[in-house]
Order: C-alpha cells, then structure tokens, then sequence
C-alpha cells in the first residue's frame, strides 16, 4: 500500500509554490496525498521566518501537527525557518523527526521524504545508523510542478535576493538573486494552463539581472503575453518600476501594482537602507495613474522601525491620505538577529508600535472601503474562480477582496458583471442581461 503525505504551506506565496513542487515530487515518487493530518505516513511542514509572528506561527503549527499525528507518522520541517535555525530547531522540538534546509541547490525533498518514511532510524538534520546516507540534490526552482488544479496560479520566477534592506533576513538563508531562463517560465506557464498567472519573486523586478546577456522583467511580460488572459505581478520594488514596465502593465488586463514602500520618511527609509521618500513615491503612483486612471494599488508598511519619530507617523498617515490606495497592510517592526536594524539604536517601545499600527490599519480600512464603494453601479470584468466567486484585476487571489456573483457561471470563466453593493472589501454583483436587467 503506498504511504500517504501531507504538505502544510506557511507565509508567502514563494513558499506556496516550493510545497507544490514538494508534494508533486512526492507524489511522482509514489506517495498519495491524504485526506488529513491523522492518516499521513509522511507530514511536511514548509515554514515561514520573515517576521517574529510568522516564526511563532510555525512553532505553533508543528507542535499542533504533532499532536494530531499518528504514532507511526515522520514529521519532517523544513522551509525558511528549518533553514535559519536547523540546529536549533532539531535541538527545541524531539517531536520533529527531521529538519531539512536548503542551499544554493536544494536538498532533494523526494529522496528525503522517501527516506524517512521507511527508515526509523532518521535523524534529524540527517540519518543515523550503520552508514552514511548521501542526499542527492536538485533545483527547486526549477521542478516541475504539473498542471494547476484551480484557474490561477502563482508563477516563481526567481529565487533569492541582492539588496541588503536593514530589516530583511531572507537574503542570508535565500541566497542571491537566481532568476530562471525565460524558456523554463514560460514552459511551466503553459504546462499550467491557466486563466490567471501570479507572477513572484523575493526582487521581481530585478528578474533577469543576474541572467548573462541580460534579460528583465518587462521582456518576460512580452514573452508570457498570451499564454494567459490575466498575468499579475506582486511585490515590485519601486526604484525599478521604469517607465517601461508601467506601460507593460497599465497596457495588460491587470494593471494592479503591488509595490513594496515600507515607509514615506526619507530620513527612515534610508534608515531601512531603502529607496523613496512622501514626494517620490506620490509622483510614481501619479505618474501611472496618469497613463492608466484606474490602476489598481497595493502596498505594505513597516511600522515602529527603530528611530520613527511621531512625525514619521504622521508623514505616513497623510501619505495614505493622499495616495488612496486600494489596498495596504502594515507589519509591526520585527528585530532579526543579524541586520543592520538589529544593533540600531532608538528601539521603538512595542506597545507604542501596536498603536500606531493600528491607528494606519484603521485610516487604510476606511479609505479601502470607500474604493470598495465607488465601485457601486459599474459594470466589471470577473474571473470566476469558484461557484458563486469572481474576482477582477483589483484583487489579487488570496491577499484582497472578492466578488460575489451568480452561482452559475462556470469556473475558469469571464464574465462582465453589474456591481451591487460592497460589504467591507467584498463586492457582490449580478448578471447583465441584454435588455439591461440584472440576475442576482
């Protein structure tokens, strides 16, 4: 009877993608995919270390998962967080059967996974018993992963990172910058076969950087043109959204720009070892505006970095004021052993982060609401991807809002739709007829 496993995915979308390649490599093994925690042979948990609550939400995780396993099942953690702190890890949780981290070309999961759910003699951090197992390697970045089984999917087009922001701990267990040929993209992307792709990278902008010869995201854009009828692109730098790549999405179906700020003060965005500053980046989102009116806008904030003054806040709340965006998130300032931020001094008190946060959270929901309503008595495009559920190019699947519509459009469809009402970020709509009535 063939074993059976079951991948639980933590953080980013990255890491969602890594767990497919994981569990289709597995599965191409001989593994079947279990219905539950309780009848796998074989758990992975795919970590998250971004951030001091993506860490404890993983802790939180595994010794939960622990708990419901069955006394044969092997546990196995790897991801970010296994990769960071192997050692510890292996050393904090007897229950964990085995940490797996990754280098610059990753332990081969399947080989480990097939390993270990046939030999109770392994170890953590390895394998223990009369000789020494030696792991193959392989390239994550560039499994095959099969097609997709919903109408979207995330895209990774790189891995890794070169900047050297003063909070960000990725680039030292991530890597460089490694971006993948133009060819093995647009491959997978047809081998997806979907309606919407999700393009991500830690730096997706700075794709093909690192390519000899060259190579940049705006090319790719062109050579993806067609495979899909929706290509979406999250988290861009904002020091490389050229003119170009403005123009490569304002053109597209999706003119959605997710673009990483972090922070409006010039004097703490240096501080972040960051690019921008209240006026720059007012100018950017006007800039595209000008070319398309009705481009839609994300971001993220870092809130409580050490050194942000009230007035850093207050240039941060009218910032929000000013650039309406369609969507933001903010992150209180988590200190990562190892960055620049770590030794600065002028800590921010965490309660008085948490206010502040929240003062942001709360100004961002009352200005996404009001997009959310403008949106009332419009007639939109939607793709529909589940029974009763539709989004258009504002929302980004998973992070944003949806679309509700009428329960008989078929899945992996388009359909143009009549908006009704918004309740908080979600919009319901109804079918437009040719007489000019509506179907709800």
């Amino acid at each position: 009877m063939s074993q059976k496993i079951w991948v639980e995915t933590l953080g980013c979308p990255k890491n969602k993608v890594d767990s497919i390649k994981l569990s289709h490599r597995a599965l191409s093994s001989g593994y079947q995919s279990a219905n539950s925690v309780a009848e796998a042979d074989l758990i992975v948990v795919n970590t998250c270390a971004f951030i001091e609550s993506a860490r404890q939400e993983s802790i939180d995780t595994i010794l939960e998962i622990s708990s419901e396993k069955g006394s044969r099942s092997r546990l196995v953690v790897t991801g970010c967080m296994a990769e960071r702190y192997q050692g510890e890890l292996s050393a904090a949780l007897p229950e964990v059967d085995m940490v797996v981290g990754f280098d610059g070309d990753f332990i081969n999961p399947s080989e480990v996974f097939v390993s270990i759910g046939t030999n109770p003699k392994a170890a953590k951090s390895g394998f223990s018993g009369d000789t020494e197992m030696s792991l193959p390697t392989m390239d994550l970045l560039n499994l095959s992963r099969g097609p997709s089984d919903q109408v979207w999917a995330y895209l990774k087009v790189a891995e890794g990172c070169d900047r050297k922001c003063g909070f960000c701990a990725i680039p030292s267990f991530r890597g460089k910058q490694r971006s993948r040929e133009v060819s093995d993209i647009v491959k997978e992307a047809i081998d997806l076969d979907v309606r919407e792709l999700v393009l991500v990278a830690q730096d997706l902008a700075s794709y093909g950087k690192d390519i000899p010869g060259g190579g940049s995201l705006t090319d790719l854009i062109g050579e993806l043109r067609g495979v899909s009828k929706w290509l979406r692109l999250l988290y861009i730098y904002p020091s490389q959204l050229t003119n170009l790549l403005i123009e490569a999405i304002c053109e597209s179906e999706v003119p959605y720009f997710d673009l990483s700020l972090q922070h409006v003060s010039r004097p703490l965005v240096r501080r972040m070892r960051r690019y921008g500053s209240y006026e720059l980046f007012l100018d950017k989102i006007a800039s595209i505006r000008k070319v398309n009116a009705n481009s839609a806008f994300r971001s993220s904030f870092i809130i409580g970095y050490p050194g942000e003054s009230e007035e850093d806040h207050e240039l941060l709340l009218s910032f929000l004021n000013e650039a309406q965006l369609d969507w933001a998130v903010f992150f209180p300032y988590s200190r990562e052993e190892g960055t620049f931020s770590d030794s600065l001094d002028s800590q921010i008190d965490a309660e008085l982060a948490l206010s502040r946060l929240r003062e942001a959270s709360e100004l961002q929901d009352s200005i996404t609401r009001k997009k959310r309503d403008s949106l009332v008595g419009t007639e939109i495009e939607v793709l529909i991807e589940s029974p009763g559920v539709g989004r258009s190019y504002r929302e980004a699947p998973e992070i944003d809002g949806i679309v509700r519509v009428p329960s008989e459009y078929a899945v992996g469809s388009f359909q143009r739709v009549s908006v009704d009402k918004a309740v908080g970020p979600d919009l319901f709509a109804s079918r437009i007829l040719s007489g000019g009535d509506r179907v709800f």
